[in-house]
Formats: C-alpha cells, structure tokens, sequence
C-alpha cells in the first residue's frame, strides 16, 4: 500500500510523477471530496462526532476503498474532526455538537493506490462572526497558497502567500503542523510549510503532488498535542480552522484533485 513508484526525485527527496498519473490522483481525490461533500448533511446540533466518523468509515467501504488513516500509527477512525480550539487530528467519539460549534473534518482514501487527502470545515447550528471570519480567513489563505503553486517558484512562496495573507488579517499561522507530499504514499518530502520566506526553499517542477493545508488561529500559533498523542490544540484555547486540497504542478500551473463536486468546499457553500 506504501510503497511509491514512478517518475524520478529530485535532490530534496521529492518525487516528480508522470502525466499518466494525475488521472489516479484526480479519481482518489474525487471520492474524499464527495465524501466530505454528503458529510455536510449529517453535520448538526446533538450530532455526535463518533456518528460522523461512523459514516465516513461506511462510505469508503462503499466505494471499496480503504481508509489511510484506520490502522495508520495505530490510530483507528476513518477522519479526524477538530472542533473550535482543536487544531488538527481531533479524535472521533461521543462528543456531542453544540450550537454554534465550528469543526474541520479531514479524510484520506485509497484508490487504487493512489491517496486523496482532504479537509475543510463545517458548522453545527447558527455560525458565530468571529468563526465566520476565522474560517473566511483561512479557506482565503489556502486559496492564496495555491495561487503561488506554478512551476519555477518555491515552497516558501507557497508559505509567504499564506502567512502575509493570514497575518494581514490579524490572526496566526500554526508552525507546527505542515502539508506533505503524497501520491502512491500518505507521507512524503517535501514538508508544505505554511509560512516562510518567498523564494527559498525547493523549486516546483511540473509532477510534484503535495498538499496545502493551513492551520489558523484566532489567538496565538502555539499548540500543544493532549495526552491521547493526537489531539493538538491552540494552548491559548482560541478556535482554528483548517482547509485542506491535494494539489499537482502542471506545465502551467496547478491542478487541484479534490475540489468539491457540489460546489461545498466552503460551509456557506460560497
């Protein structure tokens, strides 16, 4: 299931995958968006996140896929779903959505060996102004990033187009969660920072796949991971949010491999 293929690595350990293969990523990251996209309906007030999960686990056996993350370094849930001050890789359970909760959700599938990663953010009950703004802020930040995905620029282009973004909105960049490369593996170099300095870092070159997937603060960046190993949450207790797309370089430009089929990327379905 891990093991990569195809194409050559660069010098920084990165893979440049063929033309051929955009197709297997496009298919793998077409069912966890549509997956996320009917996940919408069954996000609301009283609505466990265990039930969530429970959902997400039937459908990609549906679909005969398999999950990436069940079993992965022992974790065992088809999703993460990180309610308000939780930043990423929140445990599914019997935890019960209130009124005005904000949680990102994020899956990851296998499709014929190739891995569709995915994550955005949904609203239990009537959306607050502030978290309205946060999870504004931060789809905008994501949107930004890729902009900046071309081949000839960095990954700290990539980086300074979110934190110069997110930071002109006065909120903050978590440091110490990234994006990754993937494709025929769930990890791999490089790490997608989500800050930096523009021009530095690894050259795009059409046939990397990675994903983009800014973590953003209302408060401060700092985080802290509880005692489950997992969860991982502002230490200031103020909300974030998360968007997450898998992405390709292409000759010109970018290719993004899990857009919403419904157009419900964004929780307003704007």
């Amino acid at each position: 299931m891990n093991k990569d293929s195809g194409g050559r690595v660069t010098r920084d350990g990165i893979r440049i995958y063929d033309p051929v293969d955009f197709a297997g990523m496009h298919r793998a990251g077409e069912l966890a968006a549509q997956i996320l996209d009917e996940v919408a309906d069954h996000v609301f007030v009283g609505q466990t996140t265990g039930a969530i999960d429970d959902y997400i686990r039937n459908r990609v056996n549906d679909a005969g896929a398999t999950s990436a993350t069940i079993g992965y370094k022992g974790y065992q849930h088809a999703s993460c779903i990180s309610v308000n001050h939780v930043v990423c890789h929140g445990i599914p359970g019997d935890k019960k959505l209130k009124d005005g909760d904000i949680l990102n959700i994020d899956v990851t599938v296998i499709v014929d060996g190739w891995f569709g990663d995915t994550s955005r953010m949904y609203v239990a009950g009537k959306l607050a102004r502030k978290a309205e703004r946060l999870i504004q802020v931060t789809h905008d930040s994501l949107m930004k990033g890729i902009e900046a995905v071309k081949p000839g620029n960095t990954f700290g282009d990539i980086g300074h187009a979110i934190q110069t973004y997110v930071e002109a909105n006065r909120m903050s960049v978590v440091r110490d969660f990234c994006g990754h490369g993937l494709g025929r593996v769930f990890h791999a170099p490089p790490n997608v920072l989500h800050y930096g300095r523009a021009g530095t870092g690894a050259v795009l070159e059409e046939g990397m796949f990675f994903t983009i997937e800014p973590m953003v603060n209302l408060g401060r960046p700092e985080t802290k991971v509880l005692a489950d190993d997992w969860t991982a949450v502002t230490r200031d207790k103020s909300l974030s949010a998360q968007f997450e797309h898998s992405v390709g370089v292409t000759a010109n430009g970018v290719e993004i491999f899990t857009p919403s089929p419904a157009g419900r990327f964004h929780p307003t379905y704007g």
